[in-house]
């Protein structure tokens, strides 16, 4: 018989111990070190649950086979969501299992009941099981949402065994929700459900069931207040893809970001809109994050940014004030803060712009995060244009990054950037000397003002101050 093992986990991170501690050595998070026993190994509706290391059996000898042979594109099934299929990289991929990770109530079961409910209709087999709800809370959603015609099979059940054992007595589902994984708990583990052993011990036997059966397989996951999935983050190496649904309640906007995807591209986004009706798509993210700029304000600048593929502007708010306090506040909303003291340190070493002592806030419109670094330059020009109390051109864009010498770096994609900004009726750009290539300007109608230095962006706001500031149509007010 195997031996059973006393060993302490951490809730939050995963760190195993030899011995409890108040605080995990791993995350540096007090009280979730937990005593776990590990069960023996098993089996799971025919599919074995771990490795056998307590039997003496040797082990078979695996072919190998070269590198180079045919390559087959791996099957997909599109949700019908465009916004959804856009961030999987094409459709749900058939033996795959996914992540999809929100803070409660951001709507992660709206959406996938609306993708199994568009599935279903379109003659697939869908399965939802809720371990959260019972089968009559499901179905008042799905009422609410006018999906209950819909062939959806529903089950709420949390026990991994008897949802192998459903799910192999009858014909291959299509698609597999599990609503969600910290609910589930499996009678190879001996632990309390939703802690670390039986969250990854679950996890293990569901993806064991996909890629055997070939069935997609989605995983919900709770975050923590960090805004990481909970339990151990070994279970985002073990999927095939991670979502994670951003977005807050005071606004209706929600963003569905890939952060990692075997078979397709990371830090794709979706945009969906929170209705009566259950999420919508947003045809146009860029007038999302735009708001309503007013022409006339200092400290607002646009930057033309890039999620994944897909090209967004953002606007960006600069608020430079004189301090009344000894050291001066930095608050950043959906930026890098030390990426904004590089900012302010390389405009005072190399423009001559003195912020030492004024508070800095900084904030990104709409609720979007912005992590790339081509936002350098829009972060300063509106950070100079708040300090000067000099407005921008509201027709222009801005993109490039900055260095510690003060010199202004080409990035990516900057024709994708220009034609979204042209596209949104933009007149110019600012941005990096060298971004284009002679053949994209010529399919390029917007102009591109050309800024090699961050001194020169300095000296361009300062010479907008001695032009008279055009007045906003009626309709730009």
């Amino acid at each position: 018989m195997a031996k059973r093992m006393n060993r302490f986990v951490c809730q939050n991170c995963g760190s195993v111990t030899a011995r409890w501690a108040g605080r995990c050595d791993g995350c540096g998070e007090w009280n979730t070190i937990a005593e776990e026993i590990d069960g023996p190994p098993g089996s799971v509706g025919g599919i074995g649950a771990g490795p056998r290391t307590a039997s003496g059996r040797k082990g078979r000898v695996i072919p190998l086979v070269p590198l180079e042979g045919d390559v087959k594109e791996a099957p997909r099934i599109q949700s019908g969501l465009a916004e959804l299929d856009r961030v999987t990289g094409g459709g749900f991929v058939r033996g795959s299992a996914i992540l999809v990770g929100g803070e409660p109530g951001i709507g992660k079961s709206t959406l996938l009941i609306q993708a199994c409910a568009v599935l279903a209709k379109r003659g697939h087999h869908v399965v939802y099981v809720s371990g959260e709800e019972a089968v009559g809370q499901v179905r008042l959603r799905a009422d609410r949402l006018g999906l209950s015609s819909a062939p959806v099979k529903l089950a709420a059940e949390t026990s991994v065994e008897d949802i192998l054992a459903t799910l192999s007595a009858g014909p291959t589902p299509a698609l597999v929700v599990i609503d969600s994984i910290q609910t589930l708990w499996t009678e190879l583990a001996e632990s309390a459900p939703g802690t670390v052993t039986q969250v990854r011990t679950a996890a293990q036997s569901l993806i064991r069931y996909a890629k055997a059966s070939g069935a997609t397989v989605v995983l919900v996951g709770h975050v923590t207040k960090d805004g990481q999935i909970a339990g151990p983050r070994v279970l985002e190496h073990m999927v095939d893809a991670v979502l994670y649904f951003e977005g807050d309640g005071a606004r209706q906007y929600r963003l569905l970001r890939a952060v990692k995807n075997r078979f397709g591209a990371t830090d794709e986004i979706g945009v969906f809109e929170m209705t009566g009706l259950g999420l919508q798509e947003v045809a146009n993210p860029s007038e999302l994050f735009l708001g309503d700029r007013d022409g006339r304000s200092p400290g607002a600048a646009v930057f033309a940014g890039m999620e994944g593929s897909r090209p967004l502007l953002m606007e960006i708010q600069a608020l430079v004030a004189p301090t009344s306090l000894g050291t001066p506040r930095r608050a950043v909303v959906g930026w890098d803060s030390s990426r904004l003291s590089m900012i302010l340190a390389v405009l005072e070493a190399h423009c001559g712009v003195r912020l030492g002592q004024h508070d800095v806030y900084l904030n990104v419109a709409g609720g979007m995060r912005i992590q790339e670094p081509a936002a350098d330059l829009a972060v300063a020009a509106a950070l100079v244009s708040s300090l000067s109390g000099v407005p921008l051109a509201v027709d222009s864009v801005h993109f490039g990054e900055i260095g510690l010498s003060g010199a202004v770096r080409p990035v990516a994609r900057a024709d994708q950037r220009m034609k979204e900004a042209e596209r949104l009726g933009f007149k110019a750009a600012v941005g990096p000397a060298g971004s284009l290539a002679d053949g994209q300007r010529a399919a390029i109608g917007l102009p591109l003002v050309e800024i090699d230095t961050l001194a020169g962006l300095v000296a361009r706001i300062a010479a907008r101050a001695d032009r008279p500031v055009r007045p906003l149509k009626e309709a730009e007010r």
